[in-house]
């Protein structure tokens, strides 16, 4: 299935899993989490999977609480990316070191675990891949599950670089490419949300002015498998025809799916907007259109 990308090391497929679970230089982390909205729509509430988790999971995996073990719980919005100490100590405490495999998955949507893979890139760790099918393709292959809490792995250093800044846009970066010639700008949310017509808003409805919509659930097909190479290439024809590109969603998650998809794809300048809408939204002096 990953014929054609260029970083096809990425994408992990079930039956390799399968035959490495007991490999202790393979690390499976279950990045399950669920946003509910709240009642106008306005945003959303945090539920993590740890309950999923707890009645049934990959053999051997670990649960990451997305919104707290890794994530600035400081920060005036959800999920923002942590300090390099803090990721360093939550990767350590999960048996993590410099040449650990880590496999993320999810058993809701595939962007919580493509989140895992930029985080664990954006401070220096390569030996990051994402389980294609996720816990909906594991279990309808009807692979074995575990249940009740991790089997606890002995702690390991895991040294996290500074976060690379090339990999995260800012406020002004987004500013700064409305209009450029040379930056494609998406948004990953759903088209409804993209077009202010439904869905969580975030304080606003509508997008970024200029941005194009490539939603993240579009990546993946009905069973949740990652879309061909060619079938990908062309749905994301225009930003790889740019220099630059820019991705953001609501909260930096489903904008890594799209981010994920032009990595492989060979996009080498692909910056992932880490506050998204939950920033951009909010402050009503910044550019937004329907």
């Amino acid at each position: 299935m990953t014929q054609g990308f260029v970083r096809p090391e990425y994408l992990v497929e079930t039956g390799w899993l399968a035959g490495h679970l007991e490999d202790p230089a393979v690390r499976v982390l279950d990045c399950t989490t669920h946003l509910p909205p709240l009642p106008d729509n306005s945003y959303y509430t945090v539920r993590p999977g740890r309950d999923d988790f707890l009645k049934e999971h990959i053999p051997g995996a670990a649960f990451v609480d997305m919104d707290r073990d890794v994530a600035d719980t400081s920060a005036p919005f959800h999920f923002m990316l942590p300090s390099s100490i803090q990721f360093a100590q939550a990767m350590s405490a999960l048996g993590i070191g410099r040449d650990t495999l880590v496999v993320s998955y999810s058993a809701a949507n595939h962007w919580w675990a493509t989140r895992m893979w930029w985080m664990l890139r954006v401070f220096g760790h390569e030996r990051a891949a994402v389980l294609d099918g996720g816990f909906q393709k594991w279990r309808k292959e009807g692979r074995p599950v575990a249940s009740g809490a991790a089997e606890p792995r002995a702690r390991t250093h895991f040294e996290a670089r500074p976060a690379r800044g090339e990999m995260i846009a800012t406020k002004q970066d987004v500013l700064a490419a409305i209009g450029a010639a040379d930056t494609c700008t998406i948004n990953a949310l759903r088209p409804e949300q993209h077009g202010g017509t439904g869905g969580v808003y975030y304080g606003r409805r509508g997008h970024i002015k200029g941005s194009v919509n490539l939603a993240a659930m579009s990546t993946v097909d009905d069973n949740n498998v990652y879309k061909s190479a060619q079938e990908l290439r062309r749905m994301f024809a225009e930003p790889l025809s740019k220099p630059a590109v820019i991705t953001y969603c609501g909260g930096g998650i489903a904008a890594s799916a799209d981010t994920l998809v032009l990595t492989m794809l060979g996009h080498e300048n692909v910056r992932l907007y880490d506050a998204s809408l939950s920033e951009w939204a909010r402050d009503p002096a910044l550019p937004m259109e329907i």
